[in-house]
């Protein structure tokens, strides 16, 4: 007789991203970027139909795990039975990048207070540190159009976006995008940083800005560590995998229990 109780058996690839992400979610706890159960992190998954997991609707951050994460496809159906429902603006946000954008493999959207801040700016983030130096160029902006509840939005956001890694939804918050899961977490950790900082800046006087060409320079140095360097310039190409793996280390050892 069959168990239609049963777990479901999924690839080891599924589960190393579902482990991935549920990481990704106890790290945006850690780090004091939720906003309670809302907003959201999602992954696609290989194949053809682009199904993608996102957060169990309903619980806090450092609850989700990697079996709890539900499964859906890009109409917002469940293909795994699943006793929590997904919040709709997610899907309506999350759907509409995964089915445009075959390098978002990993979306994650936040409404941190510096994010929000930062966004709700006329001038956007501007290039105050070395921090957000790492985003010039790669941010796009979306217009607030209300919840992001109507489907019609999903052709506007991706137009805005295009193909940046980075999109301030205005009035709004912050959304980064990465071909991985830790890509899309460092972006955002990273986002959030420089947003924190611009603020401080603002706030205390008048902004001393570099020129486009350093701007330049200094985000090539984040983002292509691969280029042809200058004479006596370093690279550090694997600084992000470990950044990566020591946030995994710090959540074994504070909140383990997000691998099962």
């Amino acid at each position: 007789m069959n168990d239609l109780t049963a777990a479901p058996v999924r690839s080891t690839l599924e589960q190393r991203l579902r482990e991935e992400l549920a990481a990704c979610y106890r790290l945006i706890a850690h780090f004091r970027m939720t906003d309670l159960i809302f907003t959201h992190i999602s992954v696609r998954l290989p194949g053809p139909e682009h199904h993608f997991l996102i957060n169990p609707y309903g619980l806090m951050f450092d609850e989700i795990t990697a079996s709890n994460l539900v499964k859906i496809d890009l109409e917002g159906r469940a293909v795994e039975p699943s006793p929590y429902p997904v919040n709709p603006a997610g899907f309506v946000i999350h759907s509409a990048i995964h089915g445009a954008r075959e390098d978002a493999q990993c979306v994650l959207h936040t409404h941190t207070k510096s994010g929000c801040a930062v966004a709700a700016l006329k001038c956007g983030l501007l290039p105050v540190n070395q921090i957000s130096m790492e985003f010039y160029g790669k941010v796009a902006y979306h217009d607030y159009e209300g919840v992001a509840l109507d489907m019609s939005e999903q052709q506007r956001l991706v137009a805005d976006m295009g193909d940046k890694p980075v999109l301030m939804l205005r009035n709004h918050g912050l959304l980064t995008v990465g071909e991985t899961v830790s890509q899309a977490f460092l972006r955002m950790y990273y986002l959030e940083k420089a947003c924190e900082i611009q603020l401080a800046a603002q706030a205390a006087g008048e902004l001393v800005l570099p020129s486009a060409e350093v701007c330049e320079h200094t985000e090539r140095q984040f983002n292509d560590p691969g280029r042809p360097l200058e004479e006596g310039e370093l690279t550090d190409p694997d600084a992000m995998q470990l950044a990566w793996a020591a946030l995994l280390r710090l959540l074994d050892r504070v909140a383990p229990g997000y691998r099962d």
